[in-house]
């Protein structure tokens, strides 16, 4: 059969539509993950640099960090022990009515300072006058009739029992009369003790009964302030021991006392001791309830090395300071003294002049680059002032 040129073939378009289904093929086994794919990754990913680049100038440094210090020094410290109490006065007394009656004159107020024996107020005396006239009016009447039955008696003309009858009433009338003045005596009411008037009671013009309180006096030349003190001081604290004394009252002052006498019991409950300190009036400047803080000093080294106390690492177990030395800090391992509210005693560890740091010690650690912003210049300046001042007032 012949084919007419003009009429196109059915094979062509099978031969195209073969080949396009293999390149699709092709095409998307090289899509999932075919090693044409990596290395155009690979060819597009930057290269990475070191951190601190070729030669190594662009590392971060380390900063230093800025303290304070001070230099151990040789003073004079003092071992105290330090604790509050409050004043009371040792002698206190409550005056109270002897004797009843109308309150006429009140010679005295709180405030005043008063002595023993000295009349603070006055009752009514007219009653107790009356009855001293009636009481001494029998005791003449029978003295008289003493008198008469002595001469009989001499005579043998009173029998003994009369006449010693007649004796034994005199006496009891005297002792009547005795009591009578007693009890007008009670209407001046007089201080029992010296010191100041706390309180008054009273009023003019009130009926006083017998026994009634009228005034407070507290005792005012000599104070006292009982401390409860630690057992393990029991060993430390003893009589005779100065102490010092500050109370909020009187800022900036300071009164010196001494330890009169230490109990020697400790109280199972507490674990504590009684020691009482005494202390004068200075001038009325110090009053009985008066809050204060007393300071115990039991021993005294002089010339000791010392460091502010500030500067202890006591945070940490064992005690250490920071020491800077070429602009590093050591933990330096110390042994302790004498330890007080200011200073520290450096019995080992440390020598003179050394510097430690005493402020920003939380910032450091052992080798840390620090840099010194402010010697401490207080603590050089005291030179070797005790720890304690023992000035009085």
């Amino acid at each position: 059969m012949t084919t007419s040129p003009c009429r196109p073939s059915l094979r062509a378009p099978r031969s195209l539509l073969l080949t396009a289904l293999a390149l699709a093929v092709s095409l998307s086994l090289t899509g999932c993950g075919g090693k044409p794919g990596t290395a155009e990754a690979k060819a597009n990913a930057k290269p990475e640099l070191s951190e601190g680049g070729k030669d190594g100038k662009d590392k971060k440094e380390v900063q230093a960090v800025p303290v304070e210090v001070a230099s151990v020094q040789r003073r004079d410290i003092e071992a105290s022990y330090t604790g509050t109490a409050a004043l009371e006065a040792p002698s206190e007394a409550q005056v109270v009515a002897k004797t009843s009656g109308v309150l006429l004159q009140l010679l005295a107020e709180e405030g005043d300072t008063v002595k023993a024996g000295q009349v603070l107020a006055r009752l009514d005396p007219e009653r107790t006058r009356l009855e001293l006239q009636r009481m001494e009016a029998s005791l003449r009447k029978l003295e008289a009739d003493y008198a008469r039955s002595k001469e009989l008696y001499a005579r043998k003309l009173v029998a003994t029992d009369a006449h010693e009858r007649l004796r034994f009433d005199v006496d009891t009338q005297r002792a009547a009369w005795e009591l009578a003045k007693l009890e007008l005596s009670y209407t001046n009411i007089v201080a029992p003790i010296s010191g100041v008037i706390a309180q008054r009671y009273v009023k003019e013009g009130n009926l006083i009964a017998l026994n009634a309180p009228l005034f407070r006096i507290v005792g005012s030349e000599r104070l006292e302030a009982v401390l409860n003190v630690p057992e393990r001081e029991l060993s430390t604290v003893r009589s005779g021991l100065p102490v010092t004394l500050r109370v909020d009252a009187l800022p900036g002052m300071q009164f010196v006392g001494t330890i009169d006498r230490v109990s020697p019991v400790v109280d199972a409950a507490t674990g504590t001791f009684r020691a009482t300190a005494v202390f004068k009036a200075h001038d009325a400047q110090l009053k009985p309830g008066m809050f204060g803080r007393i300071s115990v000093v039991y021993d005294q080294r002089r010339g000791s090395l010392a460091v502010p106390r500030v500067a202890l690492l006591e945070e940490e177990g064992d005690p250490a300071v920071f020491v800077v030395k070429d602009d590093k800090v050591l933990r330096t391992p110390v042994v302790l003294g004498h330890v007080n509210g200011t200073y520290a005693e450096i019995r080992q560890g440390l020598s003179e002049g050394d510097q430690v740091v005493t402020a920003g010690k939380v910032a450091v650690r052992d080798g840390s680059k620090v840099q010194v912003i402010e010697p401490s210049t207080t603590v050089a300046q005291s030179g070797n002032e005790a720890v304690a001042g023992t000035s009085q007032q």
